[in-house]
Parts: structure tokens; C-alpha cells; sequence
């Protein structure tokens, strides 16, 4: 008996879950849709747009030290170039 109450249950859902669907707006999905692909491509900039910052961050970075690193070494040559009267 308890099996056969659970099986109308069952069926009566499948019904009212298949009507719910039929009922369904198009234009509604369709709206639905396109917010949610406008605020995936959103999400997607921005979290593009950081790591492009975090990219160019970072060479900055080894640029800097590198150029720091250059600068001493021409500050050492300038140095063993001059002639040992001149200061």
C-alpha cells in the first residue's frame, strides 16, 4: 500500500514539474540567459584585467632590479676606468 502511495506521489510530481516547464516564458530564458552571460564575461574581465596587472607588475619589478643591478655595475667601471690622480 505504502508503495503504491509513493508511485501517485511520484507521478503526480513528474506532472507538475512538466507543466511547470511548458509553462515557461521564452523571452523570460532568453533574458535570463543573456544576464548570465553578460555577468560571466564581467567576472571574466575583470579577473583577466588582474592578472594582466599582476603580469605587468612583476616584470616591472624584475626591470627594476635588473636596471638597479645595471647601474651599479657601471658605477664600479666608471670607477676602475678613472686614472689615479683624477677624483
Amino acid at each position: 500500500m505504502d508503495i503504491a502511495r509513493g508511485e501517485i506521489v511520484e507521478k503526480e510530481l513528474d506532472t507538475l514539474i512538466e507543466r511547470r516547464y511548458r509553462q515557461k516564458d521564452p523571452d523570460e530564458e532568453s533574458e535570463l540567459w543573456k544576464e548570465s552571460v553578460r555577468r560571466y564575461n564581467a567576472r571574466r574581465r575583470e579577473e583577466n584585467g588582474l592578472a594582466w596587472c599582476d603580469y605587468f607588475g612583476r616584470i616591472a619589478s624584475s626591470l627594476r632590479s635588473r636596471a638597479e643591478e645595471y647601474d651599479q655595475r657601471a658605477q664600479r667601471l666608471m670607477k676602475t676606468d678613472q686614472p689615479k690622480g683624477a677624483a
